[in-house]
């Protein structure tokens, strides 16, 4: 059995958290019987929870919960947390202390990515622009994303097209079809409230590529946009409602089309504000408006669509619609940071197998791991992640108990790991993190989770003085509560 194990984790999302804290609770510090274990995360963000804390739509508080558990297992003193700590060659935190790789492997004996899928997958032919931004700009900006994204121009905007039907579409929806009277009451900061109670957005498309039953949505999203008191549904048309003949559903997919045949609580027409799912359609291109203003709306072009029986993938049919609309969002999803270590264009996120990192020869790194989205991609919920993340703990435990080293390697992965340069440090210190980070605490750049702990109940004391879940802080106002 090893003697010590300093496990480095790259990400301090509910993957990460779920991967801690499953290794400590199996190897307990009362028994005599565990090895020496050190855990340390480091993260990007100076905030912990990844996308917990920037992901969740700000009217679910019960999905943030977990945090609960993530306090509990930062309260070990095998524990550490590093925020503001940008590892390898990504440029995506500018502001944050710059760690080589190289200085984490040699101060570990084992590391794990948990990096996500931190950047949106774009449609090819309508690339960025002032007239069509990617989704993760609004969830950052109404999250308050250390990125910053600018506001969006609500007061201009009568009609919001989303590209994709996924749960971060339904999200985006809802928070615009939303009363800011209703939204203040949660975690959303005063300038996103000020911005939605200028909002002239009257009417949100939702376009989807397949049909209903494809649909990326949960019915749990569904229903609750159905259920919106100030907005109606457009009825979806109902040819698309009938079934093949012998067609079977599954419980989610029959629950769904009862959801769309009932329609929303509020009569079409019945409401100031509305939306629609528009299904088989497709985008081709998109034409800028007429003049610069931003009341002046654009052209979108849809191609039509049907779903092929045999590969259940959209295929055109040949007929294009265009739709007048004011902004165009896409959400069709997300990949790893290109610029990252082992980053695998094939798959669009990080190099792995069986939750272990490998080179792009297919080799597998010894003591080197990934788990969460970095492994398999931008799927599932977090139920699905915490399984992952726990057969990810398990197969690190499985080396840490085992005593894995260089004479119990296969060959070529040996050979493999000299070659690339990825040899970790059988002997490293066992308590202090990378030099540049013990000078990043100092320089107060570098945040621990004592320092998150303190802002967690700052913005919680801040958000009851104004009848709120929390008040957001982001870096400014943290550095500035911090020199308090």
């Amino acid at each position: 059995m090893a003697t010590a194990t300093k496990l480095a984790i790259v990400g301090a999302g509910p993957s990460a958290f779920y991967v801690a804290s499953r290794l400590l609770s199996l190897l307990p510090l009362c028994d005599p019987r565990s090895p020496v274990f050190r855990v340390h995360l480091f993260d990007r963000s100076w905030a912990p929870h990844g996308l917990v804390r920037y992901g969740v739509a700000p009217d679910h508080p019960e999905v943030k919960n977990c945090t609960h558990k993530f306090d509990q297992t930062a309260l070990d003193p095998r524990f550490r947390f590093f925020g503001n700590v940008n590892v390898g060659n990504s440029s995506l935190s500018p502001n944050a202390l710059n760690l080589p790789l190289s200085s984490l492997l040699q101060n570990y004996t084992h590391v794990l990515f948990a990096t996500g899928c931190p950047l949106p997958t774009l449609h090819p032919d309508i690339p960025p622009s002032s007239i069509c931004i990617p989704a993760l700009s609004l969830v950052h900006w109404y999250t308050r994303h250390p990125s910053r994204p600018p506001s969006p121009p609500l007061d201009k905007i009568s009609h919001l097209t989303l590209i994709g039907n996924g749960n971060v579409s339904l999200d985006i929806a809802r928070i615009l079809l939303t009363s800011p009277s209703v939204l203040q009451k949660y975690d959303v900061p005063e300038h996103v409230l000020d911005v939605l109670s200028r909002s002239i957005v009257k009417h949100v498309s939702i376009i989807g590529r397949r049909g209903p039953l494809q649909a990326a949505f949960t019915n749990k999203e569904l229903r609750e946009l159905l259920t919106l008191p100030e907005a109606s549904m457009v009825p979806v048309d109902p040819s698309l409602l009938v079934l093949p003949q012998g067609t079977s559903l599954s419980r989610q997919q029959r629950r769904t089309f009862e959801l769309l045949q009932r329609g929303s609580q509020k009569a079409p027409g019945t409401t100031q504000k509305s939306w629609s799912l528009e299904f088989h359609r497709s985008p081709m291109a998109l034409a800028p408006p007429s003049s610069s203003a931003l009341t002046d709306m654009t052209r979108l072009t849809l191609a039509h669509t049907r779903v092929d029986p045999a590969t259940s993938r959209a295929v055109l049919t040949g007929e294009k619609t265009t739709i007048s609309t004011s902004l165009v969002v896409t959400s069709l999803g997300f990949h790893a940071d290109p610029e990252t270590d082992f980053f695998d264009p094939s798959s669009n996120h990080l190099s792995s197998r069986g939750n272990r990192l490998c080179l792009l020869s297919g080799a597998a790194i010894p003591n080197m791991y990934t788990s969460g989205w970095a492994a398999y991609g931008s799927k599932g919920v977090l139920a699905s992640t915490m399984m992952d993340a726990y057969a990810a703990a398990d197969t690190v435990l499985s080396d840490i108990t085992s005593g894995l080293d260089v004479q119990t390697m296969a060959p070529e992965d040996h050979s493999a790991q000299i070659m690339s340069g990825l040899v970790l440090n059988s002997q490293p210190h066992l308590e202090n993190p990378p030099e540049e980070v013990m000078q990043g605490i100092k320089d107060g750049i570098v945040t621990q989770y004592e320092d998150w702990k303190g802002v967690d109940a700052e913005e919680i004391r801040r958000g009851e003085k104004l009848g709120k879940e929390r008040e957001r802080m982001d870096w400014e106002d943290v550095k500035a509560f911090r020199s308090q």
